[in-house]
């Protein structure tokens, strides 16, 4: 077995949100630590973290309130200061032993405009759920990466930082997956029997994968 395609997630895997959450706290008006307390226990519940927003203004619905945001000229904005600092030299290294490489995730047209912006030239695939119609853990939105990949879903490495998002669905699909220690999610999950069990890798920095993926592929 090899792997020939690495795909990776976006928030928490190439992206840094801190910025984003904190944005979101300011716009519900509630100081950040506790808008990041009350996220990280929503996450170890194993509860949805949009519940996060109803927390603190009940019936919340996050596309209307993102639409809002732009409207007021707030809009949901990273850019390559919000990129992981191992994410450039990880993506040149894996390009140059030959990989196809992609990034797929839950996200929305306009981020999905940014990621085209900062990544055309470094990836071979850029795909969303917005694109897609279908949201992970949807297994539907692991189809669209199997049918966008040129190589067996077994030879496809999806890289994210969540076992319930990402690791779990992407076995399912009958991928290789590894799990990346940051963000609330991965750091709470971490230790989580799946978290060790299922996937093909674990890793701190994504600059570990070229030499993983070589030692993989022997």
């Amino acid at each position: 077995m090899t792997i020939r395609a690495v795909v990776f997630d976006v928030g928490e895997c190439l992206v840094d949100e801190t910025r984003e959450y904190g944005t979101w706290a300011d716009w519900l008006g509630v100081p950040r630590h506790t808008f990041a307390a009350m996220f990280g226990a929503v996450i170890a519940q194993g509860r949805d973290y949009r519940e996060t927003f109803q927390a603190f203004r009940p019936g919340f619905d996050l596309y209307e309130q993102r639409e809002a945001r732009a409207a007021a000229g707030q809009p949901e904005h990273f850019d390559e200061g919000d990129l992981y600092a191992d994410v450039r030299s990880a993506l040149a290294q894996l390009r140059a032993d030959g990989l196809w490489l992609g990034i797929a995730g839950n996200q929305t047209v306009r981020a999905g405009g940014i990621l085209r912006d900062l990544f055309a030239s470094d990836v071979d695939l850029i795909g969303t759920s917005d694109d897609w119609g279908a949201s992970k853990p949807d297994p539907e939105f692991f189809v669209r990466v199997a049918k966008a990949v040129p190589f067996a879903p077994e030879e496809i490495l999806y890289v994210g930082d969540r076992v319930d998002n990402d690791l779990r669905p992407a076995a399912a699909a009958g991928m290789q997956s590894a799990l990346i220690r940051r963000g609330p999610w991965a750091t709470i999950q971490w230790d989580t029997p799946e978290a060790v069990d299922l996937p093909t890798f674990r890793v701190h920095s994504l600059i570990e994968l070229p030499g993983r993926i070589a030692e993989f592929n022997g």
